[in-house]
């Protein structure tokens, strides 16, 4: 059975304003399926599936930006982005578990029942936690990590996350070309600039390092490849020919 909504049904539906679907047309996120002759914004079931994706990372904590420079890749794909908002809502969840424990942990702190210390009262509100961090450590040394982590302390959090955005909308759009072009191997060098301006001190080896494990771990697959589809081993492949 197809479902036809107007602006406003399917605004109320969701629970959002009219204005905010007249938005997201306006910028190309969500436009309308098609128009009655009346002029009437009408949206089908796969427009109503793509509010949901846009929602989901609206509530995750993406720009519009952000959003808009994903979903409007051609190679976006609706399934490894669920994958992907899964995993970030498991990691929130596990956040949230941890929040929940400190917070009955201060209730009976401040009954009278345990002492906590100043360090316990903030166990779930690591908002800097990297779930690679660890293994890049392993990887390449506390010290690279280090260096790493004070590079990014000096810049604002939503200006580098643009840029960062930015970087894989870019290579997305060559990702079908061959590795060792010309035109690849100049994105790379690019990439690898980036990585170092930003991010720590990255030899060549450890960024032909950071490549094989982008294909490695699962993970960095379901966050890649939400920009098109194939880019994470295109990426490894070609961080490989890097010299």
């Amino acid at each position: 059975m197809i479902i036809i909504y107007k602006i406003k049904q399917l605004a109320d539906l969701v629970g959002v304003s009219v204005r905010t679907l007249h938005h997201y047309d306006a910028i190309g996120l969500l436009p309308p399926t098609t128009e009655n002759d009346a002029g009437y914004r009408l949206y089908n079931d796969e427009a109503v599936d793509r509010l949901q994706q846009i929602l989901f990372f609206r509530t995750l904590g993406f720009s519009l930006k952000q959003i808009q420079q994903m979903m409007t890749q051609d190679a976006y794909n609706q399934l490894e982005a669920l994958y992907f908002q899964k995993q970030l809502v498991d990691e929130k969840i596990k956040q949230f578990e941890r929040m929940a424990q400190t917070i009955q942990q201060t209730i009976e702190a401040k009954e009278g029942g345990i002492h906590m210390t100043n360090e316990e009262k903030f166990n779930g509100l690591d908002f800097k936690k990297n779930p690679y961090e660890q293994e890049a450590r392993e990887k390449w040394g506390d010290e690279v990590v280090n260096q790493s982590k004070e590079k990014i302390a000096q810049f604002d959090d939503e200006a580098l996350q643009e840029k960062w955005q930015q970087q894989w909308t870019r290579l997305a759009a060559i990702r079908h070309e061959a590795v060792d072009s010309p035109t690849v191997q100049q994105a790379m060098k690019e990439f690898y600039y980036f990585l170092n301006q930003y991010f720590g001190n990255y030899s060549k080896e450890a960024f032909r390092g950071l490549g094989q494990l982008y294909v490695q771990d699962p993970r960095f697959k379901s966050q890649i490849d939400v920009y098109g589809e194939g880019l994470t081993q295109f990426m490894s492949e070609a961080m490989q020919q890097f010299k």
